[in-house]
């Protein structure tokens, strides 16, 4: 459906030229949304898409270790939009002190989005609100290294930002001025909070999303915080009960028709054509999640059961086994330290988990090497090596 503008411009002065700021109107849209019964059905698809993904929890040996991987590979795609050049691989090293491949500050940026999810699902899982405190909360963790850390972490904007282009001249968008900024969020709090109306809340993840982009309230980290905030609210309404879905791949895949929609939707009001766009990025989304679980959970049973057969030396080599699914770029010493065990056992592990083909050295260091679960990384790998910038 085709609207009026949704929202107004202002005329405002900054950087020594007049340019038009966009005031987005508050939400829910209106008029209201129009539910095609085909857009009603895309919707209905996506809920059962969230469904299947939420029980696959219950299938995993243990969820907690695939969300530490799939967290870390929404970190490195979210960030890849926004121009950070980082790997899964880099990431893992970093963690453990090692040199990654790449500038320490894109690693950096990429570990702050891990830790900024966490902080919001740690405070959530405490029963504090998703509110803006909790919100700049988030953000100031996201700012904390990096780039963007002389950029007010955890503060909304008190200048003029804009997006594309060399000055707001020729920006490509251009939001509300800063003195609106905190008007816009109050509003957008109360549509969180089911006010003036309750909103399902696909819909209201999906709604929330546009109008936090079109405020774009911090300086620096909005797309980041924008698409993290999607899992945080669909973990708070108890859609999902574990964060699993990151829209951060598709978006990326699609990324010129994501800024065209977003485009649109301030200029003519075709929410409809966003909904669509967004019910499809959670199908394909929660699918690829699904599939990738189930990859994960055949490789470490198939991985176990080569494992059983060295006999009583399959013993240590499966306790080796279970430290790298908890991290699958490790160091000799972290194995030791992680099992128990002796430093000559776990390399005589390691040495069976190479023959195996199971594990790859990275290092020709006698002490201290570098081993990988080859296929781990692989399959969590799978999508991040697309061009980002």
């Amino acid at each position: 459906m085709k609207r009026n503008l949704q929202g107004h411009y202002e005329v405002i002065s900054t950087v020594g030229e007049k340019v038009k700021a966009f005031v987005p109107a508050p939400l829910p849209p209106q008029p209201p949304i129009d539910w095609t019964p085909e857009l009603r059905s895309k919707f209905d698809q996506a809920l059962l898409a969230l469904g299947r993904l939420d029980s696959v929890s219950t299938l995993l040996p243990d969820a907690s270790l695939f969300l530490y991987m799939y967290v870390r590979k929404e970190a490195v795609l979210s960030s890849m939009i926004e121009g950070t050049q980082s790997s899964i691989s880099d990431l893992l090293m970093f963690e453990l002190d090692q040199e990654p491949g790449v500038p320490v500050q894109d690693v950096q940026e990429v570990s702050s989005y891990v830790a900024a999810l966490n902080h919001g699902l740690a405070r959530l899982a405490e029963g504090f609100p998703l509110s803006l405190r909790l919100i700049r909360e988030i953000h100031e963790v996201l700012l904390s290294k990096g780039r963007g850390s002389r950029k007010s972490p955890g503060e909304f904007r008190r200048s003029q930002n804009w997006i594309g282009g060399t000055r707001p001249g020729n920006a490509a968008y251009v939001p509300p001025p800063a003195e609106q900024v905190l008007a816009c969020m109050g509003r957008l709090e109360l549509f969180l909070h089911d006010q003036p109306e309750p909103t399902p809340v696909l819909l209201k993840a999906a709604l929330f999303h546009v109008q936090f982009e079109s405020i774009h309230p911090f300086l620096d980290g909005n797309g980041r915080l924008g698409r993290l905030m999607i899992t945080l609210l669909l973990c708070d309404q108890k859609t999902l009960q574990k964060p699993m879905l990151y829209l951060s791949l598709y978006f990326n895949m699609h990324r010129q028709i994501y800024y065209e929609l977003l485009n649109s939707i301030r200029l003519n009001g075709d929410w409809e054509a966003w909904l669509d766009f967004f019910a499809d990025a959670v199908i394909v989304t929660a699918n690829q999640a699904l599939e990738t679980a189930r990859q994960l959970i055949a490789l470490f049973r198939e991985d176990a059961a080569r494992i059983s057969g060295l006999g009583r030396a399959g013993l240590s080599a499966l306790q080796v086994h279970r430290a790298l699914l908890e991290h699958p770029i490790a160091t000799s010493g972290w194995l030791v330290e992680k099992t128990g065990i002796t430093p000559a056992t776990v390399n005589k592990c390691l040495s069976h988990l190479q023959h195996l083909g199971i594990v790859r050295e990275h290092t020709a260091q006698k002490r201290n090497r570098i081993f990988s679960y080859v296929r781990y990384v692989e399959i969590i790998n799978l999508g991040t090596e697309l061009p980002g910038t």
